[in-house]
């Protein structure tokens, strides 16, 4: 099969982490996808859980390798001039599985790269027939589009995500226990009053700030100004209930910087009989109701857990999910949406 021009091009991506209703934990990275014709690549894998090698969290050397694999810098990691195109989110491991490909020069001699013969690799050599992708490529792409793309992410200064949490709240026991759980899932967290003694350069290290819902007007403004006095922008989380998964799902939508209208989730609501949502693309899509009763307490409710396809969706909600104080999270692989539930009827 010949291979048709396509666009090539790179945008931030997750790989959304969490804490399961179940009390699993799943790892937050951040990576750089593969752009091509204007949609993430990883989206045509259907619900593929999986990180391209262009990872934010590893180090700058092995960053600088992967991106010279790409320009055909560097020989190949793997048989017949193949390629790890997206990997395991835990471990990277061949043995967990990865997309692989074949990257090359166009054999016409035109400055183009070309990506052919995808499949699901798991050990050496592959098996194109057995595991191939039939339905995805070969894709050529313009060599000087290619290369600046990817030479981009060489010129820049500092590739790595900002992944830390400033959490400011007056109670310090839920503080804790919030920070442990986001750094089991790989973001860093620090606690503390304000931000007003904290040094501009390690302000600049944070991504975002969660604040309680008791932290009075003041010290948000002062939190504020502190940041904008650094000159750093970060997103700003306003808690909605002391449940710690909650909150960890707040945080993790307040990181993610792919663009918009690139991601698998694009809208959430929730009245108190159904959830309704928008999905990009094929993917799995779980839904989790948290409520917090009149004593406190709070019970987890895992209403959905099902492949949708791209389009509008409603899921019907149970009552007992919606009563009182509650909330939805939805998540996908790559997307986290969360939303309160409105009392002012169904959707």
């Amino acid at each position: 099969m010949s291979a048709e021009y396509a666009t090539f091009g790179l945008a931030p991506a997750m790989r959304a982490g969490g804490v399961l209703a179940n009390g699993d934990y799943q790892v937050h990275r951040d990576f750089v996808d593969f752009i091509v014709d204007g949609r993430p690549l990883l989206f045509r894998l259907s619900d593929l859980d999986a990180v391209s090698p262009l990872a934010a969290d590893i180090p700058p050397a092995i960053f600088t390798a992967h991106v010279r694999r790409l320009l055909l810098e560097a020989e190949a990691p793997l048989r017949d001039n193949r390629y790890v195109i997206y990997g395991c989110p835990e471990c990277e491991g061949l043995e967990c599985g990865a997309v692989t490909a074949v990257i090359e020069k166009a054999g016409d001699g035109a400055d183009d790269f070309v990506w052919r013969d995808f499949a699901w690799q798991t050990e050496e050599p592959v098996d194109l027939q057995l595991n191939g992708y039939h339905g995805i490529g070969p894709f050529r792409f313009s060599g000087p589009e290619y290369r600046e793309a990817l030479r981009q992410l060489l010129a820049a200064d500092e590739p790595q995500a900002r992944r830390r949490v400033l959490l400011i709240g007056a109670r310090v026991a839920l503080l804790a226990k919030l920070a442990a759980a986001l750094r089991t899932i790989g973001i860093g967290a620090e606690i503390a009053a304000d931000a007003a003694d904290v040094p501009p350069d390690e302000l600049r290290t944070y991504g975002a700030v969660a604040f309680g819902r008791t932290v009075s007007d003041e010290t948000r403004r002062s939190v504020r100004a502190a940041f904008e006095g650094a000159g750093v922008r970060v997103a700003y989380v306003d808690g909605l209930a002391p449940i710690v998964p909650l909150l960890v799902a707040q945080i993790e939508y307040a990181l993610d910087r792919s663009p918009a209208e690139q991601r698998r989730l694009t809208r959430l609501a929730a009245g108190r009989d159904a959830a309704r949502l928008s999905v990009t693309s094929t993917c799995r899509v779980r839904l989790i109701a948290y409520r917090m009763d009149r004593l406190s307490r709070t019970h987890v409710h895992e209403v959905f857990d099902d492949v949708l396809e791209p389009g509008e969706h409603r899921v019907p909600l149970a009552a007992r999910s919606t009563k009182g104080d509650s909330y939805v999270v939805a998540r996908t692989s790559t997307s986290v949406l969360v939303t309160s539930t409105s009392s002012s009827g169904g959707l």
